[in-house]
């Protein structure tokens, strides 16, 4: 399938799934909430439809993501966690909604919006900063060390931007209880980073001395 009928597919499959794990478990359109979440995802097509414009093989690359489209066994593991652990944050969260088990205040609904902006934000920012930011764990040939920007902050800024949204999500969807999710999610990018990293170092030219210079992967002074 080529470029713009394959966006066009994955982005309104992407919208349909999004709107059953959120408005079925809730039982209601009411839910503001996850409509700003709605609107935030579609901003993401919008970002899509620019990289299509100029540099189409990097939208290649985001798209071409999930546990099927990973070549290593740990990486199809750790990323079928990290799927399963939103799913199950988007649907714990509405439920919460739904049955007022834990109600956030909307100023901290508004908080978690932000931060699910923020996170979009940096992962965006990433791809811009580095074409070969893949959605699965791979280094091409010709691929070259990419140890500015983001990445002289952390080594997988990426990740740091998809934990950040994580942490978001819940609260943007009027739930505390969706933040347990939080556990998982960060335990599977953990996973896949150590597990990325090995492939980096083995196969990615100047990667080992960039991992000694750049210290942590995911949170500056924390890991």
């Amino acid at each position: 399938m080529k470029t713009i009928p394959k966006m066009l597919v994955s982005g309104l499959g992407f919208l349909v799934l999004l709107g059953l794990l959120l408005f079925l478990p809730a039982g209601t359109f009411a839910y503001w909430q996850a409509w700003v979440l709605v609107v935030l995802a579609i901003s993401t097509r919008i970002f899509s439809a620019y990289l299509l414009r100029v540099n189409p093989a990097v939208l290649e690359r985001r798209m071409r993501g999930g546990p099927k489209a990973e070549t290593r066994t740990a990486q199809k593991v750790a990323m079928a966690a990290l799927w399963l652990s939103l799913a199950a944050m988007f649907v714990v969260s509405a439920l919460d909604h739904r049955f007022g088990w834990s109600p956030v205040p909307t100023a901290i609904s508004l908080v978690g919006d932000v931060l699910v902006a923020v996170g979009l934000g940096v992962a965006m920012l990433v791809v811009l900063q580095n074409s070969h930011a893949a959605a699965t764990v791979q280094v091409e040939s010709g691929q070259k060390l990419v140890s500015t920007g983001l990445y002289g902050l952390v080594r997988h800024p990426m990740y740091a931007g998809n934990v950040i949204m994580m942490v978001g999500i819940p609260l943007a969807l009027d739930s505390y209880w969706g933040l347990v999710f939080v556990v998982p999610g960060v335990s599977g990018l953990a996973f896949r980073i150590r597990d990325e990293e090995k492939l980096l170092k083995d196969d990615l030219a100047g990667y080992r001395e960039y991992a000694q210079e750049v210290r942590y992967r995911l949170v500056p002074g924390i890991w």
